[in-house]
């Protein structure tokens, strides 16, 4: 990558330490997400970043062992913030005291500000009350050599403390979240003022460094991508492809579980439009003969991606082979990998992509997406100049529809109902302008029949459950606040279109503790 200002983020295992990285990118400056555990002064070195924030976690720091920042930051010359941990540990490494013990605050609570600041030069005036939102059971009782305190609220009477002689800050509350309004102007302050960040890190610039990247790193090699009709894969192929051109060859794999015309319409834009070489193969026989009888998501999970795995592989096979395989992971999935606590400690279910590639095909990895969040990638599509309607596609999983006919076995009758339900409830969505307002929107043929009277006439059909969430990355999600008269809308078209449907419902569960897909 280019010489573009940083910022490095010490992540001490807060859920919303990825909201910190995509704050600081949103204002146009380039962060990565380092564990705690694996920076050592070397490493920040070789990094070169303009400054760096400490994240909030889950341990106290009053606990033998606990995680703490490498030393060797506060005596380099950057400007640090530390969030709620990450005040914590700053404040008990440089001298200060932290207790457990007192009141707690979790959840929205009211700083006034106390003092003036560099970090709060702006909004954030003296006397002023801001709302932010809180975690925390420990809290600051003394302060460092050097501090002030520029803010207070019930639990924590240092909720914001500065040392402006070397540049450190910290604040007990979390600035990254919606919940604190006016949190990214403390970003802000601290990334393009304190650090004196350009914000130069734009998607334009990107896609030209990204390009570079492929070219170096493939040569004359060929390089195999699998399209799936969702975004990731689709920005890739659309990225390698403007990098090398014919040396490019994608491969669809048409399971028979996608969306209603999303096979044809990636057909249409990879082949017609980029004039991408593109092998299209229909194996949705194979996908449904060996899906016959099951009925464990588990299950359908593992022979959906097995079978996908060896009918890429021979589909490679007779493209000519390839030296590397073009793949969507994107930051995320890379924080996760390299998790000081190794990822999620229990495993919900297992992911929804359809599994990595044998080690037996023998290809190196092409990745240009690693560096980049969901919003980024959308982004980067649309300046390769891929449709809106294909960059802006809600999630769809690799197992597809299959994980949408909980607890039945995938029958061609049954895709057929929900694909036409699904279609109804998409159709309405984008009609009353909210299809852009909501993360994912999906409908669900629940394992239930019900009666119902159709006419003059006693029905015996399937239950639909109608399913749409918000959400900024999707580890948490809200269900979305549709209206009665707009449900009653899709309903009524689902049960007169959809001949096998008589009843719809609407899931109005959050996540945590329900997950955004049914299986």
């Amino acid at each position: 990558m280019a010489a573009h200002d940083r910022i490095l983020i010490i992540d001490f295992g807060s859920q919303v330490t990825q909201l910190i990285a995509r704050r600081v990118r949103e204002l146009g400056v380039y962060s990565e997400v380092h564990p705690f555990n694996k920076v050592t002064e070397a490493s920040i070195k070789a990094f070169d970043p303009k400054g760096i924030i400490l994240s909030g976690g889950p341990a106290s720091v009053l606990d033998i062992g606990t995680p703490k920042a490498p030393d060797e930051i506060f005596t380099m010359g950057l400007p640090i913030l530390g969030i709620c941990y990450g005040q914590q540990t700053m404040v008990a490494q440089l001298g200060g005291k932290v207790e457990s013990g007192h009141h707690r605050e979790f959840g929205r609570a009211m700083v006034d500000v106390t003092g003036t600041s560099a970090l709060f030069d702006g909004p954030w005036q003296p006397g002023a009350k801001e709302q932010v939102w809180m975690s925390h059971g420990d809290r600051v009782v003394s302060l460092p050599p050097g501090f002030t305190v520029v803010g207070t609220s019930e639990g924590a009477p240092f909720a914001a403390i500065a040392d402006e002689a070397r540049r450190f800050y910290a604040v007990q509350f979390h600035p990254e979240v919606v919940h604190t309004p006016h949190g990214k102007e403390l970003y802000r302050k601290f990334v393009r003022e304190i650090c004196g960040c350009t914000g130069d890190w734009t998607m334009a610039a990107f896609r030209q460094e990204a390009i570079a990247k492929v070219r170096a790193q493939v040569g004359k090699g060929r390089v195999i991508c699998g399209l799936s009709g969702g975004v990731d894969s689709a920005v890739v192929a659309a990225l390698v492809h403007e990098a090398i051109g014919e040396q490019l060859t994608c491969v669809l794999v048409d399971h028979g579980l996608m969306r209603a015309g999303e096979t044809e319409q990636v057909v249409k834009v990879f082949r017609d439009r980029f004039n991408i070489r593109l092998i299209a193969h229909d194996a949705s026989a194979l996908f449904l003969g060996k899906l016959a009888g099951q009925t464990d998501p588990e299950k359908k999970r593992k022979i959906i991606g097995a079978t996908f795995i060896d009918v890429f592989e021979i589909e490679a096979k007779k493209a000519g082979g390839a030296d590397f395989l073009a793949q969507g992971t994107l930051y995320p999935d890379v924080i996760e990998s390299v998790s000081f606590a190794g990822g999620p400690s229990v495993t919900i279910k297992s992911h929804h992509n359809v599994g990595g590639l044998p080690e037996r095909m023998n290809m190196k990895l092409v990745e240009p997406l690693r560096e980049l969040f969901k919003d980024e990638v959308r982004a980067l599509g649309r300046e390769l100049g891929l449709p809106d309607d294909m960059v802006g596609r809600h999630p769809f999983p690799g197992p597809g529809l299959a994980i949408r006919i909980p607890g039945q076995e995938i029958t061609p009758e049954r895709l057929d109902l929900l694909r036409k339900a699904d279609a109804i409830y998409l159709d309405e969505i984008r009609k009353a302008g909210l299809y852009d307002k909501i993360w994912q929107a999906f409908a669900v043929l629940l394992p239930v029949r019900t009666v119902g009277v159709m006419g003059d006439s006693r029905s015996y059909d399937y239950a639909c459950a109608l399913r749409a969430v918000t959400s900024t990355d999707g580890m948490t999600a809200d269900f979305y606040p549709f209206d009665m008269a707009f449900i009653g809308r899709v309903a009524n078209r689902i049960i007169n279109e959809v001949k096998g449907i008589n009843r719809v419902t609407y899931d109005v569960t959050s996540k945590p503790p329900g997950t955004i897909e049914w299986e």
